[in-house]
């Protein structure tokens, strides 16, 4: 078995040159990074940011609309029996958005970069909610109904915006199901790291990863996975419609109170930050390139906003009028970064393990390891007494935090996959190639105790593909969304119809009687 794990590590070898060099352009160029500031961001950054800022403007600052009224539109009831409730979309989409990279990739921001990169990457996080509406509008524009489902996403906004050529959609499904497939390994091998590291907390010694315990892991992950992907896009609504209020609440409310126990260093924070993202500790280079640039590609990577990847989960809300779920994708943008990553910073900042030291070991021999960081951050803010208690109940937050990732990559895959067939044998089986052929090869590799690096960039390799293929895309199509956005302002939401702004689609062509009907009958029960 072990051979087999190190001839797939040898067959994607080639992956991690390809990868670091696509995200790295063109700072891999001499003469391009000698540019003060500029020459420290890719092409990849740049261009994300670049479009969230023209979409900010474009769309009036869009980012700013009346959070109250986007609360509504998720708590309202459903207008048919046809699809999820936007806030099961936004639920779904939290579950993918609120993944590990919320710990450990803002522990890795900051202890590369510093702390101030925490200030850039909410400053990425304030333009990429722009990217998420553009998306997110044109995922809902351009779904389709399926029974009673809708699907959708880039692969169907992308068909019709590039010529309505059936090819172009199916070459963007068939690379976002190897993004997504590929991505289920890593978080498998998360959800196994949260584990684990509870379980050695409980029993005061480290385990063996062929010891007992890990292949009761094993067993019950795949089995649960199985059991909730079979059952479809309702079955993984309906847990992570649970799940993610309760990972998402336990994690702010338990970071909320270590930094009440810490409330003196809280000005402590805010200097460091602020400070840090114009003026970066020495330790760190002392360049505002560095904290800017681990910001901004921290950030954009946590919330997802210009990948593409939530408009799998955008298109199968109901809505009665497509800007509502780039309202509600858009402020999920918002509670990933803002809300939750913030907690991170906070924890990693006040903690001040990132100046160098954890109990007398050397920073360098830590910091490779972010989650260790982070935990560390933690027993270091709160009372010997209850440290380990604090530690498992943050470990259960990440163990949740990369298993409904783990549950939106398979369902966006199945999402993604009906643009190509929607028949049921089809369906079927991308969700058992997901989770009985995917999750359980993760589990493998960590009972044999390898982490694959090479397999992992492929990872890195397909998020770096997706914007690079979804970007143009908006850009293209970016004339419709502000014809909708027109439209909602000019109607104040009343039931959407797609001729109005001159485009023909499969869903939105009711008549506005049957719509605003429906809509009249829903307030009516509301009321």
């Amino acid at each position: 078995m072990e051979e087999l794990f190190h001839s797939v590590n040898a067959l994607f070898a080639f992956i991690a040159p390809i990868s670091d060099f696509l995200w790295d352009f063109p700072t891999n160029f001499k003469a391009y990074a000698e540019i003060p500031v500029i020459g420290q961001f890719s092409f990849a950054i740049l261009l994300l940011v670049g479009v969230g800022v023209h979409f900010t403007i474009r769309t009036r600052f869009i980012q700013t609309m009346n959070v109250g009224k986007i609360v509504r539109i998720m708590l309202r009831r459903q207008s048919s029996k046809t699809g999820v409730s936007a806030l099961a979309s936004f639920m779904l989409g939290l579950a993918m958005r609120a993944g590990p990279g919320n710990i450990v990739g803002i522990t890795g921001a900051i202890s590369v970069g510093g702390p101030g990169a925490l200030f850039w990457m909410w400053v990425a996080a304030f333009f990429g909610m722009a990217t998420a509406f553009m998306e997110s509008t044109l995922a809902q524009l351009f779904k389709e109904k399926k029974h009673d489902e809708f699907v959708g996403g880039l692969p169907f906004y992308g068909r019709r915006i590039l010529g309505d050529t059936r090819i172009v959609g199916t070459f963007l499904s068939i690379v976002f199901i190897v993004y997504a497939l590929f991505n289920v390994p890593p978080q498998t091998f998360n959800v196994f790291t949260a584990i684990g590291t509870i379980a050695d907390t409980v029993t005061g010694q480290h385990l063996a990863r062929q010891s007992t315990v890990y292949y009761v892991i094993a067993a019950v992950l795949i089995a649960a996975c199985s059991f909730i992907i079979m059952g479809g896009i309702r079955r993984v609504t309906a847990y992570t419609d649970v799940l993610v209020p309760i990972k998402a609440t336990l994690f702010c409310l338990m970071s909320f109170v270590i930094i009440l126990i810490n409330l003196p260093l809280v000005p402590y924070f805010f200097h460091e930050v602020i400070v840090g993202a114009f003026a970066p500790h020495a330790l760190f280079g002392g360049a505002i390139g560095t904290a800017l640039a681990q910001g901004v590609k921290r950030g954009l990577m946590s919330n997802e906003a210009g990948q593409g990847t939530i408009t799998m989960a955008a298109a199968i809300a109901d809505n009665d009028h497509p800007c509502e779920q780039g309202f509600v994708q858009s402020l999920g943008v918002f509670f990933d970064t803002m809300v939750i990553c913030t907690m991170t910073g906070f924890i990693v900042v006040m903690a001040h393990v990132w100046t160098g030291t954890i109990d007398g070991q050397a920073w360098e021999s830590v910091r490779a390891s972010k989650i260790t960081v982070y935990l560390a951050s933690v027993e270091t803010l709160v009372p010997v007494a209850v440290a380990h208690v604090v530690k498992i109940i943050m470990c259960v937050c990440y163990g949740l935090f990369a298993f409904t990732t783990l549950l939106g990559m398979i369902s966006f895959a199945e999402i993604s996959a009906n643009f190509i067939s929607r028949g049921r044998g089809f369906i079927t089986g991308i969700r058992v190639v997901g989770s009985l052929v995917f999750v359980p090869f993760g589990a493998l590799t960590v009972l044999a105790g390898l982490e694959l690096p090479n397999l992992w960039a492929l990872s890195d390799l397909m998020n770096i593909v997706m914007v690079l293929l979804n970007v143009p895309i908006l850009l293209i199509g970016q004339r419709l969304v502000y014809k909708a956005l027109a439209n909602y302002r000019t109607t104040r939401g009343k039931p959407f119809v797609s001729e109005d702004i001159g485009v023909k689609t499969e869903y939105w062509k009711a008549s506005r009687e049957v719509r605003e009907h429906t809509q009249a009958a829903r307030e009516r029960v509301e009321s």
